[in-house]
Formats: structure tokens, C-alpha cells, sequence
């Protein structure tokens, strides 16, 4: 019963006028204030940042934050991957005819996710990693390899939440909010970048300036405030490391397998 009124109550709240008025209150100079209290709520590291805390203009300004230099180093190797993001692994495989399973206890298609894109024919016997990014997160996310961006699309849709709750007991959150998708051509295939929005995430936002060839590890977009990143890996052309599984946290800019031709 409490489950059912959790999800009735969270369906009501995904509106995107929801988080839209909860953006904007986070990019007011008003919310500066709370700046200290959510680092100290979140367990941030605020010396990490780049700026000082009194820096930063707004609470969205400090939570889309750059880190100081160096305290991500990039994997070098030119056939790896590297992690786009600081994040917990929520879900991780291959894909099997165009399905990525058990995803929480949840099956998804690439249809759903990717919206019918004639590129998805790419992906359905390649791999996927979910990468949830909690509050305590950094946020920014980078390119996980070197490339050409090909094509970029957004997808409009809910913004309900990616946590466990959203993921176990909301139907397939990942295929029905917000996306930012991002297909990126490197040395050995394709990828596809998939950016989940999520409830009180009031945009996701592209990196400015963005430049068409990507650098491994390069700024590529970030979120304001917390969701998931998805990695679509095309068929035959990664391999990931071993020891890699749900539950398991990786930063950016660690290697997540090798990139190899099919």
C-alpha cells in the first residue's frame, strides 16, 4: 500500500513545471545561502572545487561545479574507455536483441530509450552501463573517448526520479524522462552518450564552447542537480573490465574497458 501511494505521489510530481520552479529557485542568488548546509548535508568534498564556496553565484552555480585541476586523471591507453562521470553502477551487460536487461529488476528496449533512432541498429548486440550520480556527485560529465560527435538529439519526456526508488518501483523511469543523447564516432566504432534527466534536475546542459572532435575526458555537458548516464557501446567493439558490476562506484576519468574492432 505505502509503495502504491509513493508512486501515485511521485507520478503527480514529475511534472516538468515541478522542476522548473525548484531550477529556478537553485539558480537564484538567493540560494547561495544554502550552499554550506548542502555540502555539509551531502558530505561534499568542497575543497576539491575549483572556487571557494562564497564564489559561486547560486546553489545550481556550485553544484554544476568544475574540480581543481588534476584530481581526475584521464587512463592514457588510446583503445580504453574511461568513466564519463563520478558515479555508482546501476546496471551493466550486454545487450541482447536490442534489450538491456535487468536494470533493477526492469527490462528496457533500445526502441524506448534511443526513441526509434534509425542509429540504434548499431546497439543491439553491443553493451550497456547505467552510471547514477547522487547529489554527493560531481556532475559535470566528460567525453569517454576520443571522437567525432555525429549527431546529438533531445528527447522530451517526464522527470521522475533515477534513484533506487525510481528505478525498482516507477516503470522504466530511463526510457520515459528527459534525454540529452549524444552519439560520438572514436577509433573503433560508435557510442552513444544517453543523459536521463530526473525529478528536480531543471535542465541538462551541453558544454560551451563544444567542439565536434571530442578529447578523451573532455568537458562534454553536466546536469543540474543529480541523474544518470547511460553508455551504449556499438556491437563487438568493447570489452569491460572484470571487475566491474552493479553496486560498484566509479570517478571520472577511470577506465571502464578496452575498445577494440569487431
Amino acid at each position: 500500500m505505502a509503495k502504491r501511494f509513493f508512486r501515485l505521489l511521485t507520478e503527480l510530481s514529475s511534472r516538468k513545471s515541478i522542476s522548473r520552479l525548484t531550477g529556478s529557485f537553485a539558480k537564484s542568488r538567493v540560494s547561495r545561502r544554502l550552499i554550506p548546509w548542502f555540502a555539509r548535508t551531502y558530505g561534499i568534498r568542497v575543497e576539491d572545487a575549483e572556487k571557494h564556496v562564497r564564489e559561486y553565484a547560486s546553489l545550481n552555480d556550485f553544484f554544476s561545479r568544475r574540480l581543481k585541476p588534476g584530481l581526475r586523471p584521464i587512463a592514457k591507453d588510446a583503445d580504453i574507455a574511461v568513466s564519463p562521470v563520478d558515479s555508482l553502477i546501476t546496471g551493466i551487460g550486454p545487450i541482447r536483441e536490442g534489450q538491456l536487461l535487468q536494470i533493477k529488476g526492469q527490462d528496457y528496449t533500445l526502441e524506448e530509450l534511443l526513441n526509434e533512432s534509425p542509429r540504434l541498429v548499431s546497439y543491439t548486440e553491443g553493451f550497456f552501463m547505467v552510471l547514477y550520480l547522487s547529489p554527493t556527485d560531481y556532475h559535470r560529465i566528460h567525453s569517454p573517448v576520443a571522437g567525432k560527435i555525429l549527431e546529438k538529439e533531445h528527447i522530451p519526456g517526464k522527470v521522475y526520479p533515477v534513484n533506487d526508488f525510481g528505478l525498482v518501483h516507477m516503470k522504466r523511469v530511463l526510457s520515459r524522462n528527459e534525454r540529452l543523447v549524444t552519439y560520438i564516432r572514436h577509433d573503433y566504432g560508435e557510442l552513444a552518450v544517453v543523459k536521463v534527466g530526473a525529478m528536480n534536475v531543471s535542465s541538462i546542459q551541453y558544454a560551451t564552447p563544444l567542439p565536434n572532435c571530442l578529447t578523451r575526458g573532455c568537458d562534454l555537458a553536466y546536469f543540474e542537480f543529480g541523474s544518470t548516464v547511460v553508455l551504449l557501446f556499438e556491437n563487438g567493439t568493447f570489452t569491460p573490465r572484470p571487475d566491474l558490476q552493479t553496486g560498484k562506484k566509479v570517478k571520472m576519468g577511470e577506465t571502464l574497458g578496452l575498445l577494440h574492432n569487431k
